[in-house]
């Protein structure tokens, strides 16, 4: 399940993706308000969205947050892996944070892990191919 901190994120993200290009910097009080997040879950998120390389911040009276790349190549899938970690919902799926799990007596015949890896798949094909340009044209088709 997306957890608030995600939706947060996403929302932010996509928020700065609407601005129009060659706009100054958005001060984080606009973000908060215009993104409905509250301004003390915002900054720890900018900050870590900031590490990942996703945005530029500037200091001072005209400072703010803007993205650090084009909008068609942030996946929403990149965020979330930023704030959440892996896509998988079991860890002996992850591709980044692979972990047997402790009470399976055969990965390679579990039919849960193979279910889940399936959905893993299904999850990152879709948030991978989904870009903040594709969210800013306010219709996404179907996957």
């Amino acid at each position: 399940m997306l957890t608030q901190r995600s939706r947060y994120a996403l929302r932010a993200m996509i928020f700065l993706a609407e601005a129009p290009a060659g706009s100054p910097p958005i001060p984080m009080n606009r973000i908060a308000a215009e993104a409905n997040v509250p301004r003390k879950f915002l900054e720890l998120i900018l900050a870590d969205l900031r590490e990942a390389g996703f945005l530029h911040s500037h200091r001072g009276k005209m400072g703010g947050y803007l993205l650090a790349r084009p909008t068609h190549l942030i996946s929403l899938g990149e965020i979330i892996r930023v704030i959440e970690g892996p896509l998988a919902l079991v860890p002996c799926v992850s591709r980044t944070a692979y972990r047997s799990c402790t009470d399976c007596k055969d990965e390679a015949a579990c039919a849960i892990r193979h279910a889940m890896l399936r959905v893993r798949d299904e999850t990152a094909r879709i948030l991978d191919g989904t870009s903040l340009a594709d969210t800013t044209t306010k219709v996404l088709a179907a996957a």
